[in-house]
This record gives structure tokens, sequence and C-alpha cells, in this order.
């Protein structure tokens, strides 16, 4: 089957008012091939001003969500939040998350499963660190992470898997496509034997890790490199090429 090839935008901790106005004015000048999604992910404060603004064809994503709807849980949001700004999807799990702010693989499934019942999308995040590739233990750690997030959910209709190897973000090295491939390729076997071959041939898998105008055409034509989680570019007007990479 042919998968919906999904380009995502993480801003992270970057914008003003006057970026953010040029952001997405840039955005909805971009033609959006067919057979392509597009979802971007600004910092909270500015969700809601970039969804009020942005043409409805591209997605919006919060960058991280909390397992509980409401409650005293200072400076977090809720996935029922974003449901009431029309915001349909978060990442979780992303690789800042777990080594700054120490979140497991088990919160992070917990998180993921709690967005799901609230309605929203989920771009989930996995990767492994240089020591791990290393030390040849990537499949053992990318797929402990999968599990973690397979064991709390039932229905992977909403979730898209970012593989991100943590030495490859922001470092300006990038996985050759043969090794996003190969853990691509490993994810989805899991998927196949753990959950099943039905889920494994829908969901789609998408790279992270320094993707850029310069790689993004030879990653996507990859068998099982389904897309990008894009950081750094997706601030920068190259992050159009990325869009059309698979053209």
């Amino acid at each position: 089957m042919t998968r919906t090839f999904f380009v995502g935008g993480n801003w992270k901790m970057n914008g003003s008012v006057s970026q953010v106005k040029t952001l997405v004015d840039n955005l909805n000048k971009v033609s959006i091939p067919s057979g392509t999604e597009v979802v971007i992910a600004p910092p909270a404060l500015y969700i809601d001003r970039v969804r009020q603004t942005l043409n409805k064809e591209i997605g919006v994503a919060a960058q991280n969500t909390y397992a509980k709807c409401s409650g005293a849980f200072t400076g977090e949001i809720s996935p029922e939040m974003l449901k009431d700004l029309g915001i349909d999807w978060t990442i979780l799990g992303h690789s800042e998350r777990r080594e700054i702010f120490k979140e497991s693989s088990e919160f992070v499934g917990e998180k993921t499963a709690h967005a799901l019942k609230a309605g929203i999308k989920v771009i989930a995040c996995i990767g492994e660190k240089l020591e791990e590739r290393e030390n040849n233990t990537t499949t053992q750690v990318v797929t402990a992470q999968l599990k973690a997030i397979a064991d709390k959910i039932d229905d992977w209709t909403n979730v898209v898997v970012a593989y991100e190897p943590v030495w490859a973000i922001g470092t300006g090295k990038v996985a050759t496509p043969e090794q996003a491939q190969e853990v691509h390729e490993t994810l989805r076997k899991w998927l196949a034997e753990n959950v099943s071959k039905d889920v494994a041939e829908k969901t789609r898998i998408i790279y992270g890790g320094s993707v850029s105008a310069a790689n993004a055409a030879e990653l996507a034509k990859k068998q099982d490199v389904d897309g990008f989680l894009v950081g750094g570019a997706s601030l920068k007007p190259e992050f159009d090429q990325i869009i059309n990479a698979r053209q």
C-alpha cells in the first residue's frame, strides 16, 4: 500500500510574533503536493495564533502534552485544551523531553494513550544515543521505546512514529539513507511481529535528525521512510523543498 507522505516541522523553543507571522505567510504560499501531509509544531504560546492564520490544509501540533485532562499541573497543557482550539496533533517523547526533562518511555506511553483517547493524533518519537549506536544496541533501544507505547495503546490509526537518532539531532550529522532505512525496516518488522501486520503496513515511520533540503530527496526514496520530522530547517525557506522531497 502507499502510505501518505508526512512532513512535520518542529519549531522547538523558537519564534516571536513577527517571526511567526513570516513563517505562516511563507507556509501559506507553499504548494503542497498531493499524497503529502504537512503538520507544524510552534511553541505553545503561539499555537492558537498559528492555527487561526495558517491554511487549513496544513495541520498544527503541540510540542508536548500532559497525561491528564486538567488539574494542578502548573505549566502543562492537555490534549483536551488542544481539541478546544481546533489543534489535531501533538509531538510526544521527543529526545529533548526524554533527556532534559527526564521523561521515561513508560510516561511517553501514558501520554500517548491519553492524547489518543482525547482525539489528538500523535507523532511519537523514539531514537538512540551515540553511545548506544556505537555499542550496537540501537535495535534494543528503539524497540523498547516502541514497546512502551504499544503496551498502552490498542489503535495505531492516529499514530505516526518518528525515528530520531539522538546523535543526529541539531548536530549536523545525519543518518545515511541506508542507516535510516535499516532502522525503519526493523521498527516495521517489530510492529508486524508484536502488534499486527496491518498496523505495520499502515503506520507511517518518519525520519528526524538534521533533515535538510540537501538530504531529504535521497532519504525519501527509501521504502520504509514515510516522511520527516524537521527541526531547524523548518524555520528556513528550504522547508518548502523538504515538503516536496518526494516529487
